[in-house]
């Protein structure tokens, strides 16, 4: 069983409309899941924070506006991506079941347009209440146990998700040794494919108490692997893209929901690999934002 959520069909997604009654999803009735295609482009989003009041406002942004904004904005383009990931800190705050219920709600049109969905958790997320809300992620057969942990395989890369929620409400991430253990060991199954990791956490300081507490230990698994082009996360709300001293590309995804400066843009990334590497592409909610449309051309390391 797949951990993630596939592409609803037309007929599953009319069934729900009807069982939802006049809701959010009926709302999104006009979607169509026709259209193409493209098996090497993928939406990134991150830090959604989305509260089971879907009118609640966090630093003067309403969250589920900004989410359907996104959504409907990817569900249009005329080529759609082949997938969408979102990079944790999926709920508002403490992960509520109700946070869930809009997730799910809200993420009913990107599916019906026939996007297999994947989730991975942050530090505002509640594992077991996450779980819950989808029970048929939770059914799944996970390659490392309590953790919503992944391979996603496609013709031009491998993405590995992981799972570094380690205490809710907790700023700092932690990925553990048994999910280190299996990453290292999946990624040398492959070595001469492309892999491109993705997680909630940032980087951390040795010491700090912000971002990924066992960095170090991750680090030593990604940068003597050259398979690891990219490592991909949120958590900080700040888009940013820079490289390691390995060559290795950190990129930092910009929030759906709010940022924590002002000016920074909020919005998500289009994704499209190639041979030689990969193209990112800022989709600001805020068309006018300088960033807005930035394309970064990335070229994968040797």
């Amino acid at each position: 069983m797949p951990i993630y959520l596939p592409k609803l069909t037309r007929r599953q997604f009319l069934g729900r409309s009807l069982m939802a009654g006049a809701g959010l999803l009926a709302g999104c009735a006009g979607h169509s899941g026709a259209g193409r295609h493209d098996a090497n482009a993928f939406a990134l989003f991150s830090d959604t924070h989305l509260d089971g009041n879907t009118g609640q406002v966090t630093r003067g942004v309403n969250m589920a506006r900004n989410f359907e904004r996104a959504a409907e904005e990817l569900v249009s383009l005329p080529q759609k991506p082949a997938r969408l990931f979102v990079t944790g800190d999926l709920a508002h705050n403490s992960g509520q079941a109700a946070d869930y219920g809009t997730v799910a709600k809200l993420l009913t049109p990107v599916r019906e347009a026939g996007l297999p969905v994947h989730l991975a958790l942050g530090n505002h997320d509640h594992r077991d209440r996450f779980w819950q809300a989808f029970q048929e992620l939770k059914a799944a057969r996970r390659p490392v146990r309590d953790h919503q942990t992944s391979i996603v395989r496609t013709p031009l890369a491998d993405w590995f998700i992981l799972d570094s929620l380690e205490t809710t409400l907790s700023t700092p991430g932690l990925l553990g040794q048994e999910q280190l253990a299996w990453l290292a060991r999946s990624l040398d199954e492959h070595p001469s494919k492309p892999a491109i990791v993705l997680v909630h956490h940032n980087p951390g300081l040795e010491g700090g108490n912000m971002g990924l507490k066992d960095t170090v230990a991750f680090m030593e698994v990604l940068r003597p692997r050259r398979r690891v082009k990219a490592y991909i996360f949120g958590h900080t709300h700040n888009w940013k893209v820079q490289k390691d001293e390995s060559g290795l590309h950190l990129v930092n995804l910009p929030p759906v929901a709010y940022v924590f400066r002002d000016g920074d843009p909020s919005g998500w990334v289009l994704a499209k690999l190639h041979s030689g590497g990969m193209r990112l592409e800022l989709r600001s909610l805020d068309p006018n934002h300088r960033e807005h449309g930035r394309v970064l051309e990335l070229a994968w390391r040797a």
